[in-house]
């Protein structure tokens, strides 16, 4: 009898025991027991947003250097597809895809999805499904295609296999290619199928991304990155990069650095300097390109004219440093000169010397002569800023005109010749713009705009500024000088009659170990100029830039390289000249 009675109170217990748990989940967590319930019956699926392409002009039409193509995931349930059938088929059919570690994946317990291969071609997929491997998936996407091969790489950029713009314009507008994933959601049944009726299925639509038109031609591109090519197996160059835009409007038609590589097969490069556009990314030294600003700051300030004189020494001494002029300028040493003269041979005390004039006082550098200095060098031709090109962009440096260091003065007298300072390509070619437009800075532009239905629309939220920073006369001026640096046979690359041609060379010293390497054997050659009929506005600005580790290019050798593409760019733009 008392086992019995025990059973029955053991009995009642368990039932008391089971209603009160019944009560809490059916009425206490009822809505939490109803999230999982629905949440084990909830598919969801991402509807793949399609990614915008990208367009270069072909003349006055845009053509898609960028294109999509289907590509897959592959997908797999660890917990049932056989291990050794899906590594062995993707190893063999798929291998540079697999994004996943077998071994790992295989371990994880109750694992029950992976994707364990991206961006799988379409003829790739259907070998593998082929197979007939158990509980194996392919979701479709969206993969990239550069048709043009290496052409504009560093414009272009790439997309990696997690779909991110990388570098280039498929990094800087990733936003605006990448679109917005849409959401399928829907009720299952037990077995997982989809009910076509319900109030909790959703859709929501994905919003593909924007067609980009860039301002670059694609023929000239092409003939650009040739021309550089060949400049590079004709030197001992092993690099160059160059770009060709418009100064009246800022646009840029034609930019590159060489070497490249395929955007296609991105994941196939040495060296990840490649991926790195140097006309924009890169800040450097430009040496003595940098004495068309100081002397265009000098001329619009009134302190000086072309023809003001100077009495020419082989080097002055600032802060108890000799800066020298070239060794082969002797022949004009200790005699008086004009400004012109000390611009024509490139004289780096002529340049120190339009600092001096600069600051009121032809015999010294002063803190005025800074300041000036200071604000044309960064608050007029912007020069160590971003542009606001729409690229990935760096800096640069440029030194305050207060700033408690040792050799001010020595720092600021360098900066005259584009030294002691960095800038990238982009800002340079931006402010010779303006010193030879009239006078203009415009921000530049590598991108007309969006592209839909055969309309481009420029990009909203994209400030372009236009700021008159020089007199007209400075820059009509600046342009006779910079004409005349071209006036004698050695210097006379372009003998085309009915064309003006005037540019600057620069040949810059490259820091080893923390200092100048007074060797002379790594410099960097840099040359800029434009390209005009005789007597008209300059039509395109073109700079370019050579370098090689260990190697010493100077700036002749760039303007060689310029004067090469400044014939191509005259020829394939059918540039007329002045008469015609």
């Amino acid at each position: 009898m008392q086992r019995i009675r025990i059973l029955k109170y053991i009995t009642l217990g368990a039932f008391l025991i089971i209603a009160v748990r019944l009560f809490f989940i059916q009425i206490i967590e009822h809505d939490a027991w109803v999230a999982k319930a629905n949440e084990q019956h909830t598919m969801l699926e991402t509807i793949t947003a399609k990614r915008g392409e990208i367009y270069m002009m072909d003349g006055s039409e845009p053509v898609a250097v960028v294109l999509n193509q289907a590509v897959y995931q592959i997908i797999i349930d660890p917990a049932v597809t056989p291990k050794d059938d899906i590594k062995n088929t993707l190893e063999k059919y798929a291998k540079d895809y697999i994004t996943a570690d077998f071994d790992e994946i295989y371990a994880i317990e109750g694992l029950r999805y992976y994707i364990v291969a991206k961006n799988v071609p379409y003829s790739i997929a259907t070998e593998i499904a082929k197979q007939g491997i158990a509980n194996v998936w392919m979701k479709e996407g969206n993969g990239r295609v550069y048709p043009e091969g290496e052409v504009g790489s560093t414009v272009l950029g790439f997309v990696n296999s997690d779909g991110l713009g990388q570098y280039g314009i498929e990094g800087s507008l990733n936003n605006i290619l990448k679109g917005e994933d849409g959401l399928l959601k829907s009720i299952s049944d037990v077995n997982n199928v989809a009910l076509s009726i319900g109030k909790d299925n959703v859709k929501i639509e994905a919003e593909d991304g924007q067609d980009v038109v860039l301002s670059i031609d694609r023929g000239l591109e092409r003939g650009v990155e040739e021309v550089l090519a060949g400049a590079i197996n004709d030197t001992a160059a092993t690099n160059a990069a160059a770009l060709v835009m418009n100064p009246n409007t800022g646009e840029v038609v034609a930019m590159t650095s060489l070497p490249g590589y395929n955007p296609g097969d991105y994941g196939k490069v040495k060296d990840a300097s490649a991926y790195i556009n140097q006309v924009t990314e890169i800040a450097y030294e430009p040496a003595s390109i940098f004495k068309n600003f100081i002397f265009s700051a000098a001329i619009n300030e009134g302190k000086m004219t072309a023809d003001t004189t100077y009495f020419n020494t082989p080097f002055t001494e600032v802060d108890g440093n000799q800066i020298w002029n070239a060794e082969q300028r002797a022949i004009l040493n200790n005699q008086n000169l004009t400004m012109r003269d000390a611009l024509y041979w490139s004289l780096n005390v002529g340049s120190i010397q339009a600092l001096k004039f600069l600051g009121d006082n032809p015999d010294e550098i002063t803190a005025t002569g800074r300041e000036r200095m200071y604000d044309y060098y960064t608050n007029k031709f912007r020069l160590g800023h971003a542009t606001g090109i729409e690229l990935i962009e760096a800096e640069g440096f440029i030194w305050d005109p207060h700033a408690e260091i040792y050799g001010l003065n020595a720092a600021y007298a360098n900066m005259t010749f584009g030294q002691n300072l960095s800038a990238t390509m982009i800002q340079t070619a931006t402010a010779f713009s303006a010193v030879v437009n009239g006078g203009v800075w415009r921000t530049p532009s590598v991108v007309k705009g969006t592209l839909k239905d055969g309309t481009i629309t420029p990009l909203e939220n994209h400030e372009k500024i236009e700021d008159q920073i020089l007199s007209t006369e400075t820059s009509a001026t600046m342009r006779s000088l910079l004409i005349n640096n071209r006036s004698y046979k050695a210097r006379a690359g372009i003998d085309r009659a009915g064309y003006d041609v005037g540019g600057k060379s620069g040949t810059a010293q490259v820091v080893v170990n923390g200092a100048y390497d007074d060797s002379m054997s790594n410099l960097v050659g840099s040359y800029i100029g434009f390209v005009a009929p005789s007597g008209s506005m300059p039509e395109y600005v073109i700079m370019v830039k050579m370098w090689g580790e260990g190697q010493a290019l100077s700036g002749g050798e760039a303007q060689s390289l310029f004067d090469t593409l400044s014939n191509y760019v005259i020829d394939y733009l059918k540039i007329k000249p002045s008469g015609v």
